[in-house]
Order: structure tokens, then sequence, then C-alpha cells
């Protein structure tokens, strides 16, 4: 009989409890935010300008310049020898050099051949220019032509060795 008296304050006590949940329940939705409307992204056709090209002015001689500056036009020069004959020899450089407006008298080569009278492996040419050297190099032993600024060796020339004498 205990059980029949409890009934109704275990109902009392289920009904209670969840109003209780009910009411909290209600009470946090209540505290959230409304839901934001967020734009959605939508894709639009923009003009974008295309670069325009510009033209690059050819290296040219800089009389007054560094060695650095003249390298451009110095490596232009022998690009389009080689182009024209890939088979250069040492004279063919000299005289490409020349009628683009280096001075010869500041210029340096190596011999074509070996003291054994065969092609030489690499040909090696300078310009002394304002105390620096612009050295170009080409040959089958070189994997073709290079070129690079160096200092003026202390022997006030830009190749170390035997070179030819620039006599035409």
């Amino acid at each position: 009989m205990a059980w029949i008296l409890d009934a109704p304050v275990r109902h009392s006590r289920r009904a209670t409890t969840w109003a209780a949940c009910l009411v909290l329940g209600l009470g946090l939705a209540g505290c959230s935010a409304a839901p934001v409307d967020r734009p959605t992204p939508t894709a639009t056709a923009t003009a974008t300008a295309s670069p325009t090209p510009t033209e690059v002015a050819p290296p040219a001689l800089m009389p007054e310049g560094t060695a650095a500056e003249n390298l451009p036009y110095f490596d232009s020069v022998i690009t389009a020898a080689l182009a024209a004959d890939p088979n250069v020899a040492g004279r063919s450089y000299i005289d490409a050099l020349v009628a683009a407006g280096f001075d010869k008298t500041t210029m340096e080569v190596t011999a074509d051949t070996t003291t054994k009278g065969e092609p030489a492996d690499t040909i090696q040419f300078s310009v002394n220019i304002a105390g620096e050297c612009l050295i170009g190099q080409n040959g089958p032993s070189t994997g073709g032509y290079h070129s690079v600024v160096a200092p003026l060796l202390a022997t006030g020339t830009c190749l170390v060795g035997a070179t030819r004498q620039i006599d035409w």
C-alpha cells in the first residue's frame, strides 16, 4: 500500500521535472541569436588589363660604362658571330668586337691551335674596360660560349698565360 500513496507524489515530481526542463529549454532557445542572412558570393566579371609588351632596347656599347654595364653588348656581339659561324676562330672574335666599337688595343686572344698544331679545345678573348675585364670563352671543352666580368690581373692583362699578338 505504500506504493499507492507514493504514486501521486512520484507523478507530481515527474511533472515538475518535465516542466522545469521545458521552461529551461525554452529560455535557452530564446537566448540564442536569430540566424543572420549572409550574402552568398557571386561571380562577377571584371575587366583586367592585359600588360602591354614593352619593347626592350638592344644592348649598346657604353664607352664610358663599366665592364658589367657592357657585358650584355659584348655577349650580343659574340652570340651574333657564333650564329653566323659556329666554328669562329680567334681573329673572328676580335674582328667582331672591333666592328661593334670595342677598342682593339685593349683586347687579348688565345691561340687557335695547340703547340702540336691541333685545334684548341677552347679560345679565350678579352677586352679591358675601365680597369676590368670582359672575358669570353668558347670551344667544345667548355660546352659552348661563356662570359664573365673579372678584375684586371696584377700584370695589367686579362688573360693568364700566352696570348696571340693582335697585329692585323
